[in-house]
């Protein structure tokens, strides 16, 4: 009773390159026949540039070619509203999966998705239940008046009765990332398929395997179920030919768009690995709070996540590969804070000092404009701190320009809230494409962020 499942997660950007998500699917129908199941993890309608453009409808066209058998909800299938997660939910080709995701009482979008799901291979019956993330409506401000409730429990509520039905095997396709281990100690299923974090992952948790495929359809997860248990793969889909008729339909998309626009041109590569966007000081962190401040006319800008991973602008630079350096619908907010309040929002800056009871790496850190600091890693305190060259006082006040995410949630950047807004500058999208017509995208190393006490590993 040998079955293979190939899954898939946090697609998101894939769709702003077609040949990436061409050969994703290349690499779906290279591997697919008569015992296999092919699952979907999250967040694989957006986030990305054609996401905002389509509200997540440009999926449909992998989706349509790939006729996968389930699908579920991550944080930013929401990014578009209700509405709109509901229409992709209700045109997927498969069973889009909600076992846990609940709205004024009513399991969400029920008319369109279900919490478990039997898919027959030639060889078996496979049972299959989908579970987001609990903390989505923390993390994503449209998702707020959502609740998520506890996975283990739904998994719990499906596993018995997925049995009873036939299945051989009961497999949870899950939005949870790191979580699924803990959920794996806590359910009776096969395999927890993941998303939501970017790493390719495979770990075992007594007899359940735990699985995530990394993200943006740089690769394939496979894993074949046997007799002998549960073993997975990755597949590179750089090695795989690309589907034309799904990267036909996206490049088509993104000319109707205008996003395929040159506005400036990169003399150097600016990279955007994980390195360059969590950090600290990079060129990309650079021209992108560069961008906040100029567009928010403001005294000092700061960022903390938010730039996505991809290939480095190099040469041309479209509207698009800047709308890709962060593709959510977020505004530029421009803040009044006195020198006590920007201190602390610096000191958020250091998402190791936030998070720092969750494995996050010393060096994840954000990125600024218009000011300087020298952050003290022993302690998480600030050393120093500049705005145009002047030390921070405490009574004095600054503006200072970040995104709304930064403001209407505070899992971040705590300091900075909505009653400190003074004004909507532009949108985060326009500021960039605005500051790359009039400043280009290449920016200096200056030294804006220094932390002599920290003991950083080489990153590759």
């Amino acid at each position: 009773m040998t079955v293979r499942i190939l899954h898939y997660a946090d697609v998101e950007n894939a769709y702003d390159t077609p040949e990436r998500i061409g050969r994703l699917a290349g690499a779906i129908e290279d591997h697919r026949d008569s015992d296999t199941v092919v699952t979907g993890g999250g967040d694989n309608t957006g986030p990305g540039v054609l996401s905002l453009a389509c509200d997540g409808a440009q999926a449909q066209d992998f989706f349509d070619a790939v006729e996968p058998d389930v699908e579920t909800f991550g944080n930013h299938d929401f990014d578009p509203g209700f509405d709109a997660a509901r229409e992709r939910a209700s045109e997927f080709p498969g069973t889009w999966l909600n076992a846990n995701v609940y709205l004024d009482g009513e399991r969400f979008a029920a008319e369109h998705t279900s919490p478990t799901a039997l898919v027959e291979t030639a060889n078996a019956t496979v049972g299959l239940v989908g579970v987001t993330a609990e903390n989505t409506p923390e993390i994503n401000p449209v998702a707020g008046s959502l609740e998520v409730r506890n996975a283990a429990g739904a998994v719990r509520s499906a596993e018995q009765d997925l049995r009873d039905a036939g299945a051989d095997h009961v497999v949870v396709v899950s939005h949870r990332g790191g979580s699924d281990e803990e959920l794996a100690a806590n359910v009776d299923a096969d395999v927890i398929l993941g998303g939501h974090d970017h790493d390719q992952h495979v770990a075992r948790v007594d007899d359940t395997l735990v699985a995530r495929p990394g993200a943006c359809g740089h690769a394939l997860l496979e894993v074949t179920l046997d007799g002998d248990g549960a073993t997975a793969t990755h597949h590179d889909t750089t090695d795989y030919e690309s589907d034309e008729a799904v990267a036909g339909a996206l490049r088509e998309r993104l000319a109707k768009t205008g996003l395929t626009e040159t506005v400036a041109r990169a003399e150097e590569p600016v990279t955007r690995t994980e390195r360059d966007r969590k950090g600290g000081e990079s060129p990309v962190g650079n021209f992108v709070t560069d961008a906040l401040r100029w567009a928010g006319d403001a005294d000092a800008a700061l960022i903390v996540g938010g730039i996505r991973e991809d290939d480095p602008l190099s040469g041309d630079v479209t509207v698009a590969d800047l709308h890709g350096l962060a593709p959510f619908d977020n505004d530029v907010l421009v803040a009044r804070v006195d020198g006590a309040t920007l201190l602390d929002a610096l000191r958020d800056l250091s998402l190791a000092a936030r998070y720092e009871d969750e494995d996050v790496p010393a060096w994840w850190f954000g990125h600024v404009s218009g000011a300087e600091l020298t952050y003290d890693d022993r302690d998480h305190s600030i050393i120093e701190a500049r705005v145009g060259g002047e030390p921070v006082h405490p009574d004095e006040h600054y503006e200072v320009a970040l995104s709304d995410y930064h403001v209407v949630t505070d899992h971040i950047v705590r300091a900075i809230g909505s009653e400190d807004v003074v004004r909507t500058a532009a949108t985060l999208r326009d500021a960039l494409v605005e500051r790359a017509r009039e400043h280009g995208v290449n920016t200096d190393v200056e030294g804006r962020i220094q932390r002599p006490y920290l003991d950083q590993p080489t990153i590759h």
